[in-house]
């Protein structure tokens, strides 16, 4: 048996709405990766950088497929189990990506403290859900998403007046996959509601 993981929405549906999951099996017969199929990745977090739906389920594949580095598709699928993926888990996962390049960004800007803050309101929100707090943090993301675009022309300026270009681009691609696998493992990690499939 080989099982992968799909998000779905509200409603046990497919992204695209056309189809609905149940615990029986599903068949395509035409694969085409992104058209035409049942898709489906390795890993949750794979999964994630798709769909970021409301239902996170555990498929069982098998048949022809197609596979690519980060995404498969497959002409038999089933669902064996399912997950609730809430706003407070993506806001968990936001706060906790971010918190993973926060020491980076300091490091560069020490006087910009505008992603701490935003980091801090998503906190507040997370523990204490109010629409007083959800509109601090959505104003501290605005804040914060200024000072990322200002550090993005920065450190292109810089970027570009550096012979060593490659080298730094190397060592952003090694940053940026340690951090990949330890929002990956975050995700894989994460307890979320289990959903009764007999239910459904």
């Amino acid at each position: 048996m080989k099982y992968r993981y799909k998000f779905l929405r509200e409603g046990f549906r497919s992204n695209s709405g056309n189809l609905v999951w149940d615990t029986k099996w599903k068949h395509e017969d035409e694969l085409i990766m992104c058209k035409k199929g049942l898709h489906c990745s390795k890993t949750k977090y794979q999964a994630f950088s798709y769909v970021q739906g409301e239902i996170l389920a555990k498929v069982e594949v098998k048949g022809k497929s197609i596979k690519s580095e980060d995404k498969e598709v497959w002409s038999n699928m089933r669902i064996v189990r399912a997950w609730k993926w809430q706003k407070k888990d993506s806001v968990s996962l936001a706060i906790y990506s971010a918190q993973l390049v926060l020491k980076n960004f300091e490091k560069k800007f020490p006087k910009d403290n505008r992603p701490r803050k935003a980091i801090e309101a998503a906190i507040k929100y997370l523990n204490y859900p109010s629409i007083k707090n959800q509109s601090a943090a959505w104003s501290a993301a605005r804040s914060a998403e200024s000072a990322a675009r200002s550090a993005r022309s920065a450190w292109s300026a810089a970027e570009s007046a550096r012979s060593a270009w490659s080298a730094a681009r190397s060592a952003a691609w090694s940053a940026e996959s340690a951090a990949v696998k330890k929002i990956s493992k975050w995700i894989e990690d994460r307890e979320l509601e289990e959903i009764d499939l007999e239910k459904i």
